[in-house]
C-alpha cells in the first residue's frame, strides 16, 4: 500500500499483509483483505477530510458506495474501464429513501466515468484524494509507463493511494502463479518500493509504505492504559487491607482489647500479606510505612501500596503514582496516602456460629 501527498508528513514505513494460514496452505485473511484495504482509505478520509475524491478503476463500485456517506466529500468520482460494470453497479449510488427523509448538511454529486487511467481527463482535475485500489497490477508494460505521467503529473490531487497485491505471499495460494487471470505482474514489495519511490521523488509527492491494516495494541508505556491498570490495581489492594484491617479490629474487640483503634500492624502482619507472597515480596511490604486510622478515616500510605507485587511491577514511582490517580482517589493532605471511609454502609460480617 502506497500513499503519496504533497505537503503531507509521512514515514517510510514497509508492512506487509496480515495473514492466517490453515493446515491445507490456504491463505485467509481476518478481516477479508478488500475490507481492509477500504477501511484504510475511510481512515485516511477521517483524518484529512477531502472534498472531492476519485476512485480510479472503480470496478464494483463497492468503495464509492462506503465512502458516500462521509459528510465533509462533495464530490465523489469512479473511473472504470469496463462500461458494463458501471452500468450494472451504479444504482448502488443513488440516494437512499432515508437520504430524503434526512438529507445532508452540504451537496454530494456522484458521477462515475467511463475511462482509462491512462488518459488525462481534465474533469479529474484538482481532486484532494484519488485512490488506485488494486489497480495497477492490470495494466500492462506501456500503460504502466503512462500511468505516473497522467496520475501524479496531470491530475496531480493532494494525495494518492496505491494498492497492490504483494507477490511475496503468493506462494500460500492454490495459484502458482498470479493470482488473477488479469494481472499482468505482482511485485514483491522491495519492487513496489522502488516503483513508487522514482514516481514520488519525480513528481514532488512523499510516500508512506503500509500494509492494508495496521492496529495499535495497549500498553503500559501508554499513560492511559498506565492510570487504569494502576488505578484498578490500587482500588482492589486499598479494599482489601480495609477490609483486613476491619476484621482485625472485631478480632481484638472479641479478646477484649481495650484499645482496638491502637493496633500494631506490625504484630498482624500475617493478616496483611497472606501466603501468597515470596519472602522477599513479604520483606518489602514489612519495610514499607504501615497503614493507619484517623478516627473513622483508613489512610494506607503510596509506598505501602507500592510495595504489593501487582502494583510493584508497573515500576511507577511515589511522585508519578500521585499524579496519575489524584482524580481518582482520596489522598491525604500532603498527597503520601490514600484515604478512605473505615467503615461503609455496604459492609456485612455474619455472626460467627
Amino acid at each position: 500500500m502506497e500513499v503519496a501527498g504533497k505537503n503531507i508528513p509521512c514515514n517510510s514505513v514497509v508492512g506487509g499483509n496480515f495473514e492466517e494460514v490453515c493446515p491445507e496452505k490456504v491463505i485467509r485473511f481476518k478481516p477479508p483483505l478488500y475490507k481492509q484495504r477500504y477501511q484504510f482509505v475511510r481512515d485516511l478520509v477521517d483524518r484529512h477530510e477531502p472534498k472531492k475524491v476519485a476512485d480510479l478503476g472503480c470496478g464494483d463500485t463497492k468503495l464509492l458506495k462506503l465512502l458516500k456517506i462521509y459528510p465533509c466529500i462533495q464530490l465523489l468520482v469512479g473511473v472504470d474501464i469496463n462500461e458494463e460494470k458501471l452500468h450494472s453497479n451504479g444504482h448502488h449510488l443513488s440516494p437512499y429513501l432515508g437520504e430524503f427523509v434526512k438529507p445532508r448538511d452540504l451537496d454530494l454529486t456522484v458521477t462515475l466515468y467511463h475511462g482509462s487511467v491512462v488518459e488525462r481527463d481534465s474533469r479529474l482535475l484538482g481532486f484532494d484524494l484519488i485512490t488506485c485500489i488494486e489497480l495497477i497490477e492490470h495494466l500492462n508494460s506501456d500503460d504502466l509507463a503512462r500511468f505516473p505521467e497522467v496520475v501524479f503529473g496531470y491530475l496531480s490531487p493532494s494525495m494518492i493511494v496505491i494498492s497492490t497485491p504483494n507477490a511475496e505471499f503468493n506462494p500460500l495460494f492454490p495459484t502458482v502463479t498470479l493470482r488473477d487471470a488479469d494481472h499482468k505482474f505482482e511485485w514483491s514489495r522491495m519492487e513496489f518500493q522502488t516503483w513508487a519511490s522514482r514516481v514520488a521523488n519525480c513528481y514532488n509527492y512523499c510516500v508512506e509504505f503500509t500494509g492494508v491494516y495496521t492496529t495499535s495494541y495497549p500498553s503500559l508505556q501508554q499513560e492511559k492504559v498506565l492510570k487504569f491498570v494502576l488505578v484498578g490495581e490500587l482500588l482492589i489492594q486499598v479494599e482489601r487491607l480495609r477490609l483486613k484491617h476491619q476484621r482485625m479490629l472485631r478480632d481484638q474487640e472479641k479478646e477484649l482489647d481495650p484499645k482496638p483503634s491502637d493496633t500494631d500492624f506490625s504484630q498482624a502482619s500475617h493478616l496483611l500479606l497472606g501466603e501468597a507472597f515470596t519472602e522477599a515480596e513479604k520483606a518489602r511490604i514489612e519495610n514499607s510505612p504501615q497503614p493507619f486510622c484517623e478516627g473513622e478515616k483508613f489512610c494506607i500510605p503510596l509506598r505501602r501500596l507500592l510495595a504489593y507485587p501487582k502494583l510493584h511491577r508497573l515500576c511507577v514511582a511515589e511522585e508519578r503514582m500521585r499524579s496519575l490517580i489524584a482524580d481518582s482517589v482520596c489522598l491525604s493532605n500532603d498527597g503520601s496516602a490514600v484515604v478512605v471511609d473505615l467503615h461503609n454502609s455496604w459492609d456485612y460480617w455474619p455472626e460467627d456460629n
